[in-house]
């Protein structure tokens, strides 16, 4: 397996489109395999961003200056993404809301990745060259084997999804 981070990070994009695919597929009568599917795409996604959010972007951010609000788009990005993701941790599939906030979802995450792919990686992978991206891959290994599989619910954020799903 490459250790060049966009390679990497392309691979994490390949496996959650195929999430978002058979999620789509499996229907609305299918509440139980759509739930298995959410609860998949709960865990690429935070593995996903952990490793970008903690290694990623701030190595980008450092090493190529002229990216800064290309990187803070994507934290954003997550951000939206994270919400939504502590927000389906917390529902079950029978909820009323549960495949319209995952479709949310999707379409957001499903956007990011575009403009990762297409703008952004293109920019990274000329400013820094394989060497540089070949070590950060080698970090971004180390963090996905430390990473949450389930997104952490500070108590103030769990109030508001409570709130938000009752």
């Amino acid at each position: 397996m490459s250790t060049d981070a966009i390679v990497m990070l392309k691979n994490d994009h390949q496996e959650i489109r195929k999430a978002f695919r058979e999620f789509e597929k499996a229907g609305d009568g299918a509440l139980k395999t759509r739930g298995r599917l959410v609860d998949k795409i709960i865990e690429l996604l935070t593995v996903h961003t952990y490793i970008e959010n903690e290694v990623m972007y701030p190595r980008v951010r450092e090493l190529v200056p002229e990216l800064e609000d290309d990187v803070l788009e994507s934290y954003e990005e997550h951000h939206v993404a994270d919400v939504l993701v502590l927000e389906l941790s917390a529902m079950k599939p029978e909820d009323e809301r549960f495949t319209a906030k995952t479709t949310v979802l999707i379409e957001n995450v499903r956007h990011h990745i575009e403009e990762e792919e297409n703008e952004w990686f293109p920019q990274v992978r000329e400013a820094l060259g394989r060497k540089a991206l070949q070590e950060l891959g080698a970090e971004m290994g180390k963090a996905r084997a430390k990473a949450p599989r389930r997104p952490s619910q500070p108590s103030a954020l769990k109030k508001t999804v409570d709130a938000v799903i009752s």
